[in-house]
């Protein structure tokens, strides 16, 4: 199974445990996309801030504002596919989420912190997968579906649903 690399800074409250949540929604991602199950591959996951988030959509995206959550791909999907369970540990990418936008749009969900945190971090990594909703509606509608999957095998209802 995919490990994960996992940094926690302020403002992060240290009153969840989100090293296991953050385990918790990539397992729920492989079960939705086997190739995030291959033992060989990490991804490192940050919880930090809207300023480092802003400062990194900045820099890597010219998008000069903070936004929930960031993922920077390592593998093109070609090669994650191709990947043998055999070899060399392989970075799959990183994922950086922020705690300001993230709990303001959990507020305005009506859902938990926690819940959205979990979201994201599935959302991320389908990302790293080459899983995008930026590219087609039926793109966009492909990992919606597999998000939902992936939630309710968590007991998280249906993010897109009123």
């Amino acid at each position: 199974m995919l490990s994960l690399e996992i940094d926690i800074d302020s403002p992060w409250p240290a009153s969840t445990d989100w090293v296991d949540l953050a385990e918790a929604a990539a397992e729920a991602a492989a079960g939705v996309a086997p190739e995030l199950a291959n033992p060989r591959l990490t991804a490192s996951l940050l919880f930090t801030s809207d300023a480092e988030v802003h400062t990194l959509n900045r820099e890597w995206r010219a998008k000069d504002k903070p936004t929930n959550v960031l993922s920077f791909p390592m593998l093109e999907r070609e090669d994650l596919l191709a990947l043998a369970a055999d070899g060399p540990p392989e970075m799959l990418g990183d994922i950086a989420l922020a705690f300001e936008t993230c709990n303001r749009e959990a507020g305005g969900k009506g859902v938990s912190l926690e819940h959205h945190a979990s979201h994201l971090i599935v959302h991320g990594l389908l990302h790293l997968a080459g899983y995008d909703h930026e590219i087609s509606f039926a793109d966009a509608a492909k990992l919606e579906e597999l998000e939902i999957k992936a939630l309710a095998s968590m007991g998280i209802a249906n993010p897109y649903c009123d």
